[in-house]
């Protein structure tokens, strides 16, 4: 290695360590409005009542804020959402992973996917799509991850370089894990997908004027 390109990649090495020491010296915001609670108990004509999960099944998400909701159709349809909430306090990620949780519960995952959403007509949203069978019943679900509010990735790793990018610049990189869920026979299969596909694009639209706020 020449001199010149050592002495770059020591300014570089040292401007890592400065910039992620900034990030570290600074104190995290913590969490002074959790907000999710508020989220409407109708939406797209849904009505939602409030559930909860074993507190052995919360200790392990170690969320700040869980809201675990069953919504019903005027036709009797059930879609399930859960939003775990992690202040940057926390770190901002869950260590929930459907695709490890589902066949741990017995579910045979048989396609996933990405897929599209319209929150808005300005721009789709790329989620992720699982379908699991379980004993002739098929879970439908989608499930993403959202930081600051605003931002919506599919997996882990966006995740991760929009926290660290979210601390560097705002001293802030809470986040959520987002999952809705219906379970159905095989021949409502693709109806319940268009379903589930519009109360989730409901769900982006709704979310990000119910976040937690953090100081």
């Amino acid at each position: 290695m020449s001199g010149k390109a050592f002495s770059l990649s020591m300014m570089g090495m040292i401007l890592t360590l400065v910039l992620v020491g900034f990030v570290f010296a600074r104190p995290k915001p913590v969490v002074v409005k959790t907000n999710l609670e508020n989220m409407p108990t109708e939406i797209a004509g849904y009505k939602g009542t409030d559930d909860s999960y074993s507190e052995s099944v919360y200790r392990e998400l170690n969320a700040d804020k869980h809201l675990y909701r069953h919504y019903l159709s005027a036709g009797g349809r059930r879609v399930d959402l859960y939003i775990g909430y992690y202040g940057t306090a926390k770190g901002g990620r869950t260590g929930h992973n459907p695709y490890a949780c589902l066949p741990g519960s017995g579910w045979a995952i048989v396609d996933t996917r990405k897929v599209s959403l319209w929150p808005t007509p300005e721009r789709p949203i790329e989620v992720n799509y699982i379908r699991a069978r379980k004993d002739d019943i098929n879970a439908v679900m989608i499930h993403w991850y959202q930081i600051a509010g605003t931002k919506v990735v599919s997996t882990g790793l966006q995740q991760n370089i929009e926290r660290f990018w979210g601390r560097l610049l705002n001293n802030r990189n809470d986040g959520a894990f987002v999952q809705i869920t219906t379970k159905i026979a095989d021949n409502r299969v693709v109806e319940a997908e268009s379903e589930i596909a519009n109360f989730a694009g409901q769900i982006l639209r709704v979310l990000p004027s119910y976040w937690p706020v953090e100081k």
